[in-house]
């Protein structure tokens, strides 16, 4: 068994973002969810994650989303899907 984690925040941002002048992407992010491992492989290969109405297969190593669903249906276009940065001095994962 392999130490991935168990669970990611995926941040919905216009694609259209590349300078956030200071602000995060959480901050500009216009949905946010976070994913819970659910022990299966997806499609694509990679771990599948599920949680508040998105499904997703990560790479756990590049931290890259390799296949999403939100409310059951493809990414919208103008939209673009990332992991929020992993927050530093939080503590331990689960």
């Amino acid at each position: 068994m392999t130490n991935e984690p168990q669970s990611f925040q995926i941040l919905l941002v216009p694609e259209h973002i590349e300078n956030l002048r200071g602000a995060s992407a959480a901050d500009r992010a216009l949905r946010a969810a976070t994913v819970e491992a659910t022990g299966e492989t997806g499609s694509s290969g990679y771990p599948h994650y599920r949680g508040e109405g998105m499904e997703a297969d990560i790479d756990p190593r590049t931290r890259s989303i390799e296949a999403l669903l939100v409310d059951g249906a493809e990414l919208d276009l103008g939209l673009t899907a990332m992991i929020a940065p992993e927050r530093r001095g939080s503590g331990g994962s689960r």
